[in-house]
């Protein structure tokens, strides 16, 4: 029987502030669950979520877990 890949995931922490970024910027935090500087949120490691992650990739550090 074949084994089932283990689903991985993004861990996405907020380590800059959101002050004075582009609104779709802001809306792209908003949207990933990122409020607050040191805010965390687990993602799917999926297209989708790496394309998020890619718009404020200056705002954000990102680990695998």
């Amino acid at each position: 029987m074949a084994r089932k890949a283990k689903k991985s995931a993004l861990k996405v922490t907020l380590v800059k502030s959101l002050i004075g970024c582009k609104k779709d910027q802001i809306a792209t935090a908003k949207a990933l669950g990122l409020n607050k500087i040191g805010d965390s949120t687990n993602q799917p490691n999926n297209d989708a979520t790496k394309g998020k992650v890619a718009k404020i990739i200056h705002l954000v550090e990102v680990t695998e877990s």
